[in-house]
């Protein structure tokens, strides 16, 4: 009837509405966090900006490269940032100075960052005496038109930037590097050569008659983890990736694998998303899955599912190659894939999210 009053709820029913409104917004906080936390293994998690994803169990890399976001610094701010700390760190001895020493002894030192705004990349490989790869891979994007500078040359160019040049080995790296040679140098990257490298540390030659015989896929160890690949996707969709590593232990001097190869260590285009690999560098560089993956991800395809394309592609080829791939298209949906051998059944990696509390290691059971 016009004019008439509704009547008043009771105290108690009203009390319980508020209540109910609080519960609401609880679970509206809550939500997002519980769906995160129960997504299956493998699965691509729910989409959020800003976002950062490193290989492996690297958590004080994915802090720094967090943090500065957080405080305002820039997608290549953060990646360079991230991945120099873990040449600080030395991570498990495979990135930064001290590690992985090539046949000769000496540790040598590969790193790429690359702009998805400009598509501008900035590289080394085979970098001497000069302990921050990652920053002085960013000085040849910013201040040369070239791509990629190596060896001795990259080191000189580092100098004039303005980087000290300093010894890289340590008593660590001298360590291994005698335990190898006591051991006649095994395991090694030589094949087909004489004398047998399979028995003994050379000097090796080519044999006037070639016995080729089937190649040996992994010679690495991956308890040695590798690479810190990494990708940072800005708030505005801005992607940047990076990479930094001191290769491949006990190499042939002058060896680059994939770290420092555009497509392949890493790769980021802000049209698309980011991919970041890690593993056998010298199998994985020759199939661009970075590269690959991101395109993947161009044509629509979810990151997880472009990630497990591009290590299938590769096992068709060498079923047990050591590697993994990380994903992450322009919205900030991830995940990874690893390829399926004994000993490595799961691959640990670094996500940093406003789903997330904090840097959170995440886990994918290989295929």
């Amino acid at each position: 009837m016009r004019g008439s009053r509704r009547p008043n709820r009771g105290g108690a029913e009203a009390m319980a509405a508020v209540a109910g409104c609080g519960e609401v917004r609880r679970w509206m906080v809550v939500a997002p966090l519980l769906l995160v936390l129960l997504q299956p293994a493998g699965a691509t998690l729910a989409a959020a900006l800003p976002v950062v994803i490193n290989t492996w169990a690297f958590r004080k890399a994915a802090e720094t490269a967090w943090g500065v976001l957080q405080l305002g610094g820039s997608e290549l701010d953060a990646v360079e940032r991230g991945c120099g700390q873990c040449e600080i760190d030395q991570c498990d001895g495979s990135v930064g100075y001290g590690g992985s020493p090539d046949e000769s002894g000496e540790t040598t030192l590969d790193a790429m960052i690359m702009n998805g705004n400009t598509m501008e990349v900035g590289a080394v490989a085979d970098l001497r005496h000069v302990k921050n790869a990652i920053s002085v891979a960013r000085k040849v994007m910013e201040y040369t038109k070239h791509t990629l500078l190596v060896g001795e040359s990259a080191s000189l160019f580092a100098v004039r930037m303005g980087f000290p040049y300093e010894d890289l080995t340590t008593q660590k790296s001298l360590l291994v590097y005698s335990e190898w040679l006591n051991q006649s140098c095994q395991p090694n990257y030589w094949k087909n050569v004489i004398p047998d490298s399979s028995k003994s540390c050379g000097p090796y030659k080519r044999p006037e008659k070639v016995t080729y015989k089937e190649e040996q896929i992994s010679r690495r160890s991956f308890h040695n983890h590798d690479t810190i690949g990494m990708i940072v996707i800005g708030g505005s969709g801005t992607v940047v990736s990076g990479t930094s590593t001191n290769g491949a232990v006990h190499k042939i001097p002058g060896r680059v694998g994939d770290s420092p190869i555009a497509g392949a260590g890493s790769y980021a285009d802000s049209t698309a998303g980011g991919a970041a690999a890690t593993g056998d560098g010298d199998i994985m560089m020759r199939f661009l899955p970075s590269y690959q993956a991101v395109e993947y991800m161009r044509m629509g395809t979810d990151p997880t599912v472009a990630c497990q394309k591009v290590i299938s592609r590769i096992q068709k080829y060498t079923p047990k190659f050591f590697g993994a791939v990380i994903c992450a298209n322009r919205t900030g949906s991830y995940g990874a894939a690893c390829n399926k051998i004994p000993g490595f059944t799961q691959f640990h990696f670094m996500v940093s999210s406003p789903l997330l509390s904090h840097p959170t290691e995440q886990v994918v059971d290989c295929i």
